[in-house]
C-alpha cells in the first residue's frame, strides 16, 4: 500500500507542476522576474548558457533537497519534480529550441500542436501580451487545429 502512496504522490506531483511552470512563466518569469526570463525572448548573448536557465537551477535544487531528507514521501515529491523538469527539458530545450540537435523529426499531432502553442507565446518580445505559458498541456486549441489537419492528410 505505500508504494502504491508513493507512486500517487510522484505523478500528482509530476501533473502538480506543469500548474506550477504555467503559474511561474505567467506572473514570475513575465513578471518581476523578466529580468532572468528575458534572454530567451529576445537573445542578447552569444553563450549556450541563458540567464532564464536559473529558473531549471532553483527547482532542481528544490528537488535535490528533497532527495537529502531521506523521508520517502519528500523523495516521492522530489522525483516528482526531477521527473518534470527532465520532460520540460526534453520538450522545451531539445524539441523545441533545439540546443540540443535532436528529436528533428518528431511531426506528430501533439509534437506539432506544442511547437505551435510555444511559437505563439514567443510572437511577442516583450513579456506582456504572451499567452500558452503552460509546457505539456498547452490549450486544446493547438492540438484540435493539428488533428483536424492530420485528418485532412489522411
Amino acid at each position: 500500500m505505500k508504494i502504491f502512496l508513493l507512486i500517487l504522490i510522484f505523478l500528482s506531483t509530476f501533473c502538480f507542476m506543469e500548474f506550477m511552470a504555467w503559474f511561474s512563466h505567467k506572473y514570475i518569469m513575465h513578471g518581476f522576474g523578466w529580468f532572468l526570463h528575458k534572454d530567451h525572448h529576445m537573445k542578447d548573448h552569444d553563450s549556450w548558457w541563458e540567464r532564464n536557465d536559473l529558473y531549471f537551477v532553483f527547482y532542481a535544487v528544490i528537488s535535490m533537497s528533497l532527495f537529502i531528507s531521506l523521508n520517502p514521501y519528500a523523495i516521492a515529491v522530489g522525483a516528482g519534480i526531477a521527473a518534470y523538469g527532465l520532460a520540460y527539458f526534453l520538450v522545451h530545450d531539445i524539441f523545441i529550441h533545439q540546443r540540443f540537435k535532436m528529436f528533428r523529426n518528431a511531426n506528430n499531432w501533439y509534437a506539432r500542436g506544442i511547437r505551435r502553442a510555444h511559437k505563439m507565446h514567443h510572437k511577442h518580445l516583450g513579456k506582456e501580451d504572451s499567452e500558452c505559458f503552460g509546457m505539456l498541456f498547452p490549450p486544446l486549441k493547438y492540438f484540435k487545429r493539428e488533428l483536424k489537419n492530420a485528418k485532412k492528410k489522411a
